[in-house]
């Protein structure tokens, strides 16, 4: 079977978590790493395991084009904006694991079908891909009317890049919530936690409805509870739903799969998870067109 050539932009937390993802992928071949910081761990890993590496940030892909088709940024928000000017100029597929939502909003487990032909993909944050599924899952069968999200996270899974995009962070999700989610009005907040040992990413999800139906709303995010997990195995509910009134709490904790952080960091793990789905899913459309894969 071919696959599809792909490069990562970012060489912090999650681009270097992403990067050992990909080795596993059966549709992707990651060719190259880039960063801006010779000395970064990522670059280092990276060229260990024989990859190419750049410290010249987008240059890199700029001046040798024909390094991917589909390019993953993993870099920030702002970076984004304008590396995606680039990508789009090289005709490259993004996929933004940053909040900066040039392009739509992409929760695989949600709308997965609408991101076959956009240039831009955009992962929008740790706390959407692991919230946003519950609230379409509630909204397909209740109407939610107003979601709530909280997402803590370790403070140790918090790198430079996730600091800097808290308020991006904020309104990317609500966006996202909203747009994704299908809720008519929604609110996203994030907690960073410094504790020791450091704890396992949590999100609580607060859902008010219209039509409230235990029995319907049980039976469908138990279903997308299995959707997700089908690639975040360690995506789980953390109890079962409580249910008040009109109203819907849904607790959730995100194990990581250890692959470059600890397990405790399963923010890093559910974007980059997300993000691989999404590009195999892209990659598999690619090399059916044009005749690498039948299937």
């Amino acid at each position: 079977m071919s696959k599809v050539n792909v490069a990562i932009i970012g060489s912090g937390n999650i681009g270097t978590d992403l990067m050992y993802k990909l080795e596993r992928s059966e549709l992707l071949n990651l060719t190259a790493v880039i960063g801006i910081d010779p000395q970064s761990d990522g670059l280092k890993r990276a060229q260990e395991r024989g990859y190419h590496t750049f410290s010249s940030g987008i240059d890199a892909i700029r001046n040798n084009p024909d390094l991917a088709e589909i390019v993953f940024d993993a870099t920030s928000a702002k970076a984004h904006l304008i590396n995606a000017e680039v990508l789009k100029e090289l005709n490259k597929i993004a996929i933004d694991l940053t909040p900066a939502a040039v392009g739509p909003l992409v929760s695989p487990a949600v709308n997965g079908d609408t991101y076959h032909t956009a240039s831009n993909i955009n992962m929008i944050t740790c706390g959407g891909q692991a919230t946003i599924p519950m609230i379409h899952a509630v909204n397909r069968v209740a109407d939610v009317t107003y979601a709530e999200i909280v997402a803590t996270i370790s403070s140790k899974s918090a790198g430079p890049g996730t600091r800097a995009n808290i308020d991006e962070f904020t309104i990317t999700t609500q966006r996202g919530i909203e747009e994704v989610g299908g809720a008519d009005k929604g609110k996203a907040l994030i907690l960073i936690n410094p504790a020791e040992p450091p704890v396992l990413m949590r999100d609580t999800v607060y859902c008010q409805v219209k039509n409230m139906d235990i029995e319907a709303i049980t039976k469908s995010v138990n279903e997308m509870l299995q959707v997700v997990q089908s690639y975040v195995p360690g995506y789980r509910l953390k109890q079962e739903l409580l249910f008040d009134e009109d109203k819907v709490t849904i607790l959730l904790e995100v194990e990581g799969a250890g692959d470059y952080f600890p397990v405790y960091a399963g923010n890093l793990d559910i974007m980059t998870a997300a993000a691989v789905k999404v590009a195999e899913e892209r990659a598999r459309r690619i090399l059916r067109e044009t005749g690498g894969v039948t299937e």
